[in-house]
């Protein structure tokens, strides 16, 4: 598995770990990060797609499919711009950014291994 596929297979298992949480026990997550309690279905279809991205993630990593990883990278990024903008619009609280902060990491590894791999 090339260094770039160990990335996002890494990142998959995040995902899928993510995913779970949000789908079975949303209300513990929402309390890490100050979050009031939901009892409404929209955390657990996040959950959901979070779970679902996962498996793109893990299938894409098993076939190393590089084109998948050079664009994940944009959009993993993204998660952190739209997060900190959500925040700064006081739709979120600043704990939310962590969020971001995981994606740009994940993401940041991914591209430097895609540039690492072409060597």
């Amino acid at each position: 598995m090339s260094k770039a596929a160990t990335s996002v297979f890494v990142f998959s298992l995040y995902m899928f770990v993510l995913g779970l949480v949000l789908l079975i026990v949303p209300n513990m997550l929402l309390r890490i990060f100050a979050i009031p309690d939901t009892s409404e279905v929209w955390i657990r279809v996040v959950g959901m797609l979070v779970l679902i991205l996962g498996a793109y993630y893990f299938q894409a990593a098993r076939n190393e499919l590089v084109e998948f990883f050079k664009v994940c990278v944009l959009g993993r990024f993204s998660v952190l711009i739209f997060l900190t903008a959500f925040v700064l619009l006081g739709f979120a609280p600043a704990t939310l950014i962590l969020f971001g902060v995981i994606d740009a990491a994940a993401a940041s590894w991914t591209a430097l291994a895609l540039r690492s791999d072409v060597v």
